[in-house]
């Protein structure tokens, strides 16, 4: 796999049991427990496509996860902006935690139905102070890439994200070292990788992992051994919540690709429509469970 020069490679080992052979295998690890879904969008819900704007979710899909949140808390957490996920995924009952954790919002308590921004029970930002410089980032990268053709910047809030999925491969050493010249006025700001993306972020120790504990937190189960985490995303990014899954040791990290990586994941999936699969199967298999409880 070809990388921006200056990034980790990830190498690929052996491939990690597939999550719908291995179904019963987790639902029977979860018995007598709360499960709590973490979901990441892009590459998990949608798929990966060359304009980020257009990373749309199948009906199938938002149905699907909509009859998964009247079972189980649900969460989507993201590198994007909350909104722009919000926006793709138009479903107000679940959890959305925006810009790799760092812009969460809960559904309103009371009410599974409230709008987003309209009392919401669950509501955090762990870098407000940097928003200022965020702005000028944002504005001093979408000047710096306009040399190179098929970079586009992405302003999600609390981060910065210059895709690029478009631009020619030889110039993917030029576009990050545009970047780095931005940044070398910013200390406080980091540069991390993702799946052709590249991403500026605070320095805070704050990521998709810290998030999944936050909303482990929220939800009342932050010292609880009843709780079973799922957490299913594709990116670098979401390796840090599959290295708190593991060292909580609970629940299980599913890794959404078609090629054996390196991974913190106990089980893998290969592309979104798997990722469904797998949540219909959930959703089937806690149905019946309801229904006996209310009988």
């Amino acid at each position: 796999m070809t990388r921006v020069p200056g990034f980790i490679v990830v190498q690929k080992q052996d491939h990690h049991p597939s999550a719908l052979d291995k179904f019963e295998q987790i639902i029977d690890a979860s018995k007598g427990k709360q499960i709590v879904m973490f979901l990441d969008y892009d590459g998990t819900l949608s798929p990966i496509v060359d304009d980020p704007d257009r990373a749309f979710m199948s009906d199938a899909m938002r149905k699907t996860v909509r009859k998964l949140a009247t079972c189980f808390p649900t969460a989507i957490v993201s590198g994007r902006c909350r909104d722009k996920v919000y926006s793709f995924v138009r479903l107000a009952e679940l959890y959305y935690a925006g810009s790799h954790g760092m812009d969460i919002i809960g559904p309103a308590k009371g009410s599974k139905y409230k709008e987003v921004g309209s009392g919401r029970g669950v509501q955090f930002q762990a870098a407000s102070k940097f928003l200022r410089m965020i702005d000028e980032v944002y504005e001093q990268l979408v000047e710096k890439t306009k040399a190179t053709p098929g970079a586009q910047v992405e302003h999600n809030k609390f981060c910065v994200s210059v895709h690029f999925r478009r631009v020619e491969e030889k110039k993917w050493n030029e576009l990050a070292q545009q970047i780095r010249s931005v940044l070398k006025e910013y200390p406080k700001l980091r540069l991390t990788q993702g799946r052709k993306v590249l991403e500026i972020r605070p320095t805070i120790k704050w990521d998709k992992g810290k998030a999944l504990e936050f909303l482990l937190e929220s939800l009342g189960f932050a010292d609880c051994t009843n709780v079973f985490p799922v957490y299913i995303g594709d990116d670098w990014t979401d390796e840090d919540a599959f290295k708190i899954l593991r060292e909580r040791g609970q629940g299980f990290g599913i890794l959404v690709s078609k090629f054996p990586k390196e991974t913190s994941a106990s089980y893998s999936l290969q592309e979104p429509d798997e990722v469904m699969e797998f949540l219909k199967r959930l959703v089937q298999w806690k149905r019946p469970s309801v229904l006996r409880a209310q009988l």
